[in-house]
């Protein structure tokens, strides 16, 4: 939408545009045979006011004020409607937008655009450094969990049931047991590297924000990425100490002969469990893109990121839940048909080890969608909340000009 000043004439006050003629004196204005005692002709634009139902106007007397019935004139050339009605005193410049997103409070539906945009603003780093990085971390973790698997599967291969079940039926739950106890200690491992990952994305973003791209070996020079992964790492470790504690507290409970109560503690406090973990969650969203793009000291920019959060928490929650909806849809797309090939694959050749790979090509494409749009999300909510509580669509406008 543009405004009346944009085709760059000279801006016209608000007022009625008949008047005197250009070149003409006060004495010129009235033609001469005009009755001086009759009333003007009507500006252009500005009609008279029909008179009152019932009430004929005496000439050469001005009109009575309108009345019950007397319907008012409408609004001449020189009255603009109020604000609000559609007008042109409703018009409003509209926000400046350098890059992916306009610099002003952002939407819902202008958070999950400008995640696909910062995509599609700088493909080489976004997708393809996360494909690469993905692509390694996976390898590895896939080498990992096949050894791990090997040495329980070799550790678990004699173990009988003890139920009378056959040594094949024993081989069977060894191998799945083994399978997935090299899944479950290699996984965390994959942790360090989408934090880096997701800490590199951030800087892209944050260019694209200003219109600018970022070259893949100026986003590898920056070290604030190690402040991410101490922060992921100690995610990961307050996690495990509550899950330890509820699992310790829940198998005391059985030891001692206390079912009842032990699957009491085991309800509540896993719902406590994933009621405190959204609620740490949301209110630590922001602290990733706090660490990448302030340049400050870890606590202190943890602590301000914690604040920032005040006001927005339902919001940040709600935004981040569903871009978590549709990354899991997105995986469901991607994860399941692999898993179904994986499994046909693993019947007809009688290993596991060809579906581990496949398994792992899948998890593949999937982390690497996953980490790229929920770092472009998280910095684009970053930049939203400093909007709406710090005015930086101002600093990132003179950004941007400077940048120009």
């Amino acid at each position: 939408m543009t405004s009346p000043h944009d085709d760059g004439a000279p801006a016209t006050p608000w007022a009625s545009p008949a008047g005197t003629p250009a070149g003409a004196s006060a004495g010129d204005a009235t033609p001469a045979g005009t009755d001086h005692g009759s009333a003007a002709p009507p500006a252009w634009g500005q009609p008279p006011a029909p008179p009152a139902w019932d009430q004929p106007t005496a000439a050469g007397n001005p009109p009575p004020p309108p009345g019950w019935g007397q319907p008012t004139a409408p609004p001449g050339w020189g009255a603009p409607p109020p604000p609000g009605t559609g007008g042109p005193a409703s018009w409003r410049v509209p926000a400046l937008q350098p890059g992916i997103i306009p610099l002003r409070p952002l939407g819902l539906g202008e958070v999950l655009d400008g995640a696909v945009r910062a995509v599609r603003a700088n493909p080489t780093v976004m997708f393809g450094l996360s494909a690469v990085v993905v692509t390694v971390a996976v390898a590895l973790q896939t080498l990992l969990q096949l050894y791990v698997s090997s040495l329980l599967g070799a550790a678990l291969g004699g173990m009988p049931l003890g139920d009378g079940s056959s040594a094949a039926d024993s081989a069977a739950v060894s191998e799945l047991l083994s399978a997935s106890g090299g899944q479950v200690v290699t996984t965390p491992l994959l942790l360090p590297v989408t934090s880096i990952l997701t800490g590199l994305l951030i800087v892209s973003v944050s260019r694209s924000v200003l219109g600018q791209r970022v070259a893949v070996r100026e986003v590898w020079r920056t070290r604030r990425v190690w402040s991410l992964v101490g922060f992921a790492l100690l995610q990961l470790l307050v996690s495990f100490l509550a899950v330890a504690a509820l699992v310790g507290a829940v198998v005391g409970l059985v030891t001692a002969g206390a079912d009842g109560a032990a699957v009491v503690v085991a309800l509540v406090g896993g719902l406590a469990l994933v009621v405190g973990g959204t609620w740490a969650t949301t209110r630590t969203l922001l602290v990733p893109p706090a660490l990448m793009l302030e340049g400050k000291r870890f606590w202190p920019t943890v602590v301000r990121a914690w604040r920032l959060t005040r006001g927005s928490f339902w919001r940040l929650l709600g935004i981040y839940l569903l871009a978590n909806l549709l990354i899991s849809v997105l995986m469901y797309l991607v994860l399941v048909p692999a898993g179904l090939f994986a499994g046909i694959v693993s019947m007809s050749s009688g290993s596991d080890d060809v579906s581990v790979l496949v398994s792992a090509l899948g998890q593949v494409v999937g982390l690497t969608l996953s980490t790229m749009f929920m770092a472009a999300v998280v910095a684009l909510l970053y930049v939203d909340v400093r909007i709406r509580r710090e005015g930086l669509d101002l600093e990132l406008a003179r950004a941007a000009a400077d940048g120009a």
